[in-house]
């Protein structure tokens, strides 16, 4: 029970994204069978489905697009300020997270690279960017090229030389799947810092105390 209270935000996420991945994968392979089945072609398997570029091109892109932006929210927010937000240091005074590391050294508890120094120390300094960048960009390449082995699927389905992932890569096809989910994804991180500047959500981190003026910037 211990470890359920202790981790159950991260396993309740972990679920809702496993259930919906799995409503994706379902209704995607219905509705990719009903497509071929409009151009009287035979269905395809489930697994066949999953391994397909159309499935996981519409994956990646969500992905990239999630990675990309907590990836930007987290380098955005060690630089610039946004007066009255829960989720901005405060602007007019030096914020805890802004420590020298070398000064913890010597605390038992502190994580290895801190206590390591040198390289260790600056790498795991900016660590959690670091890794948000690489998932990004690792999402971003998978993104391209299972949207090219789609694209390649249906030019061969219409009798045309299908794209290499260079060309596909400049196509406005791609890009148009990477801006759509983009867009989105910055616009409800921008709305929520906005909205959270005014509004509360009482017991939730992400929110201010209730009773806390619309000023107050941090926690």
């Amino acid at each position: 029970m211990k470890f359920l209270k202790d981790n159950g935000l991260v396993l309740t996420m972990l679920g809702v994204f496993l259930l919906c991945l799995a409503g994706q994968a379902l209704t995607g392979w219905s509705a990719e069978n009903e497509q071929r089945a409009m151009h009287g072609e035979g269905g395809t398997s489930f697994g066949a489905f999953l391994g397909s570029g159309a499935f996981l091109s519409s994956v990646f892109e969500n992905w990239e697009s999630e990675f990309l932006e907590k990836w930007a929210f987290v380098l955005l927010t060690a630089w610039l300020y946004q007066r009255g937000s829960a989720d901005s240091k405060d602007p007019d005074k030096d914020a805890p997270e802004d420590r020298d590391p070398a000064l913890d050294a010597n605390k038992p508890d502190a994580p290895w690279p801190v206590r390591a120094g040198g390289l260790p120390r600056i790498l795991y300094s900016h660590s959690l960017g670091i890794v948000l960048l690489v998932l990004f960009l690792g999402t971003f390449a998978l993104h391209v090229w299972n949207s090219a082995r789609h694209a390649a699927a249906e030019a061969l389905q219409h009798g045309q030389i299908p794209e290499s992932v260079l060309e596909h890569l400049v196509t406005g096809q791609f890009w148009f799947e990477s801006f759509q989910n983009w867009q989105s994804e910055f616009l409800s991180t921008g709305l929520l810092i906005l909205l959270a500047i005014f509004l509360r959500e009482r017991g939730s981190p992400e929110s201010k105390p209730v009773a806390d003026p619309h000023r107050k910037t941090g926690h």
